[in-house]
């Protein structure tokens, strides 16, 4: 646990994920008090945080013990409103919800969040509603070729694998087989409450493989303009749904865009990662953050007003580090300062090569122009993890030095 001293006397609430520092960020900006838990534990987090717990279980991966553990420290605090939670949660958080002694979980329903992930429930909704979707089967096709598998309480494409690289036959509960179709990975980030929805914006899905994996997220870019036929089918898609399913807070809907048709892939019922493309945008529009509307949603009943159309664009893109380095001071500071880098490491910290350094956050006038910026911020950060170099690194060595 790390704790820093804060003057506020505001609430307490608790934010929970691979990664917090989104919704610590967010949090902070709404004047809360922050305790955030994740595997990470980067510098921009802890900033944002009043106290950081540990939850790391292994490489990017959640130690369900010191999970609940952390969250039990937590709910001792005075002023704690609840906990919120974040992308890698997934299969933790219906056994959280009922759990003795853990602060009050501010989010979706076991039910909502049932209905729109397992599955079975949720395609058979979409057919009922008439909403497009890739075809699926809960069987193994004989043909694997043109199928996906996909592990339902997965995130960020990591859950996502063409089905011919699966050799098991064998099929785990929370496995399903979807055809793998033609499109643009787009999202929608949502506000629903009481059984209504409002619609913050729509993102283009930048994903990269790794290994088997095709889809891994990289990041998003957004707010994207939809042509206006497929906007009013997308958002009557989730109003739809929201109405019969009674979903809460901030969620987010993935789909496939291709030309002036979409069909819908999932429902992420838990706030999304592309909440920083709209604040970045219109920082003005949620000065407060999107943490405060997802909790007044959830806890109040209450949705934000229409948000106007946003006249900037933001893109955010995961860079993974080329080769393994040991983070030095200098390499850290330097991030820090940047203005366009978030999840920043702190120093010593080893980082394998394919895994997350930073996150690279911009703002320009139209698409185009966020990736340019976006290619020219990773160049930048790239040149800067090659001007440190750690020789004679060893895991426990203290001694590591930068060449600018």
């Amino acid at each position: 646990m790390i704790m820093r001293s804060s003057p506020a006397r505001a609430p307490f609430v608790a934010v929970a994920g691979l990664s917090a520092r989104m919704l610590a960020q967010s949090a902070a900006r709404a004047g809360l008090r922050v305790v955030a838990l994740d595997v990470f534990g980067d510098r921009d987090t802890r900033e944002a945080s009043e106290l950081w717990f540990d939850i790391g279980g292994g490489p990017l991966s959640i130690d369900a013990a010191r999970l609940t553990d952390a969250l039990e420290r937590s709910a001792r605090l005075p002023g704690m409103i609840g906990w919120i939670d974040g992308s890698g949660l997934e299969p933790f958080v219906a056994q959280l919800r009922s759990a003795p002694g853990l602060p009050r979980f501010i989010g979706n329903s076991v039910d909502a969040t049932a209905a729109v992930r397992d599955p079975r429930r949720f395609f058979a909704l979409l057919d009922e509603l008439g909403i497009p979707h890739p075809p699926v089967a809960f069987t193994r096709p004989v043909a694997p070729q043109g199928w996906l598998a996909k592990r339902a309480d997965g995130c960020g494409g990591t859950h996502v694998e063409p089905l011919a690289a699966v050799a098991d036959a064998r099929v785990p509960a929370q496995v399903y087989f979807q055809r793998h179709s033609r499109g643009v990975a787009m999202s929608a980030l949502f506000i629903a409450a009481r059984g209504s929805a409002r619609v913050i914006g729509f993102a283009h899905q930048l994903t990269c493989a790794m290994g088997n994996l095709p889809f891994v997220h990289a990041g998003s870019i957004g707010p994207i303009d939809l042509p206006p036929a497929v906007e009013v089918r997308v958002r009557g898609a989730i109003a739809a749904l929201c109405a019969r399913v009674g979903l809460s807070g901030i969620n987010s809907c993935d789909f496939l865009l291709d030309g002036d048709s979409f069909e819908l892939l999932e429902i992420n019922t838990r706030p999304s990662s592309t909440m920083t493309l709209y604040e970045t945008a219109s920082p003005d529009a949620w000065a407060r953050g999107l943490v405060a509307s997802h909790i007044d949603a959830c806890r109040h009943g209450r949705l934000p007003a229409e948000p106007a159309r946003a006249t900037w664009r933001a893109g955010q893109r995961v860079l993974f580090a080329p080769r393994p380095f040991a983070v030095s001071q200098a390499f850290s500071d330097a991030c820090m300062r940047d203005s366009h880098c978030r999840d920043v490491p702190m120093p010593g910290t080893w980082v394998e090569a394919g895994q997350p350094v930073c996150t690279l956050i911009v703002r320009a006038a139209s698409v185009d122009a966020v990736r340019h910026a976006l290619d020219a911020q990773h160049t930048l950060v790239l040149q800067r993890i090659e001007t440190c170099h750690e020789p004679c690194y060893e895991p426990d060595s203290a001694f590591i030095h930068c060449h600018s």
